[in-house]
């Protein structure tokens, strides 16, 4: 039965929950759900005034990508929503211990491995005061938050790592990952609110962690609203990749099927955006394949040079193996900018296949085998000037449906209902 909660929100099963929303999948947004502003005013009724977020990198570190920046807009949000909200993460070269940024307070304590013992130790015997709420970011390798965290939390996990460890990892480390999050960890978090980016990454994260449907819930990414149509397209075509020069990106191979791709579109011209330590090997191989003149690796962007090239693309590509959504692929929709992409969780989310763009089944691995039929892919959607306008028609609607201020609030909104239950078990 039904029972009113705080700020408008409805009490279901113990759970605070939107009117018109299924109870198998709590957190789920909805056109009519409670607002950010609504959200915020139920989490300060109850208490949920001061929130910690816990990540594993800052938003400023050198190899920062999507979930940093999710992060980030989540935090300012709710920050500027009137919750005090810090952000504890690894220390970042060359900056300071604490900093104040956009609202919220940022705390960088401990190096790349050392964060997770040293913010369990600090969140544990409560230094620096005991937050109202916890966000713990499982990005890969967990903080074991159950263990510790003595107050309401949510778990954000953007995707399972899976074969990831091996790609970045030697043998033994990658082996103990692996071991971690498919084996260890699943059984403390079995019990714990999990919110993640899209229902592919949900349908994995039930099905290789075990863990319990109707815990695990979907709140879609945002897009910053500087992302829009404008300017001038490319006189020539031009085919742009945004990420982190990592390996779960497949660079390599969107390289060796862009060389293919120029053969048959000799007027071709591509950019990857994107820092990251396999800059030297990729330098290397698009030496290699002779794409020096026409392939740019310019480096990171802000965002008002990333704003530029998305509205000069004709198509944005990604070849990754493993992704939350694709928040770039989003961006560029925004542009009206069309994208060809891998047939992976996150992407089937991100991408309405024939729609906003083209999804194409790529492998589990980086051989090659759907190279060809990605650059057929790339080619229809670069030699069609019809089907091209029309996936950009569907890919600006797409973008439409997403807001950073959706997902504060149905993020929030996960932390609030746990917290509501946890006072009613208190009695």
């Amino acid at each position: 039965m039904a029972t009113p909660g705080p700020a408008g929100l409805v009490l279901l099963s113990g759970t605070a929950t939107a009117p018109g929303v299924d109870a198998a999948a709590p957190g789920a947004p909805t056109p009519d759900g409670p607002t950010l502003a609504d959200t915020a005013a139920a989490a300060l009724e109850i208490g949920l005034r001061r929130v910690q977020l816990l990540a594993w990198r800052d938003l400023e570190d050198p190899e920062a990508g999507g979930s940093e920046r999710h992060a980030h807009h989540v935090a300012s949000a709710w920050a500027a929503a009137g919750l005090d909200v810090t952000l504890r993460t690894s220390t970042a070269i060359g900056r300071p211990a604490r900093a104040e940024r956009a609202g919220y307070h940022v705390a960088r304590q401990g190096r790349r491995y050392s964060v997770f013992p040293r913010s369990a130790l600090s969140g544990l015997v409560g230094r620096g005061g005991r937050p109202d709420g916890l966000v713990e970011i499982w990005n890969g390798m967990p903080f074991f938050s159950p263990v510790w965290a003595r107050c309401p939390r949510v778990v954000f996990l953007h995707h399972v790592h899976a074969e990831m460890w091996h790609m970045v990892l030697r043998p033994g480390r990658a082996r103990l990952g692996a071991l971690v999050e498919r084996r260890m960890a699943p059984p403390m978090y079995r019990t714990t609110r999990v919110v993640t980016l899209s229902e592919s990454s949900r349908a994995e994260i039930v099905s290789m962690l075990g863990l319990r449907p109707g815990r695990v819930s979907v709140v879609p990414p945002g897009i910053d609203e500087l992302f829009s149509p404008g300017g001038e397209r490319s006189p020539e075509p031009l085919v742009v990749a945004v990420g982190r020069l990592v390996p779960v990106k497949r660079f390599d191979l969107l390289v060796d099927t862009l060389v293919a791709l120029r053969r048959r579109v000799p007027d071709l011209r591509a950019v990857i955006v994107g820092e990251g330590y396999e800059r030297p090997r990729l330098e290397a191989h698009r030496r290699a394949v002779g794409a020096g003149d026409w392939l740019e690796l310019p480096g990171y962007m802000e965002d008002d040079a990333l704003l530029d090239i998305y509205r000069r693309a004709w198509v944005v590509a990604s070849t990754s193996q493993r992704e939350g959504w694709g928040m770039t692929i989003s961006e560029a929709a925004a542009c009206a900018t069309p994208s060809v992409a891998s047939r992976i969780a996150g992407h089937v989310d991100a991408v309405e296949d024939g729609v906003s763009g083209l999804l194409v089944d790529l492998g589990a691995d980086a051989s090659g085998r759907g190279a060809a039929p990605f650059a057929d892919a790339l080619r229809a959607v670069l030699t069609d000037a019809v089907l091209r306008a029309r996936l950009g028609r569907g890919a600006r609607l797409r973008a439409q449906q997403l807001s950073w201020e959706a997902t504060a609030a149905g993020t929030l909104r996960a932390l609030v209902e746990e917290a509501v239950a946890a006072r009613a078990l208190r009695g």
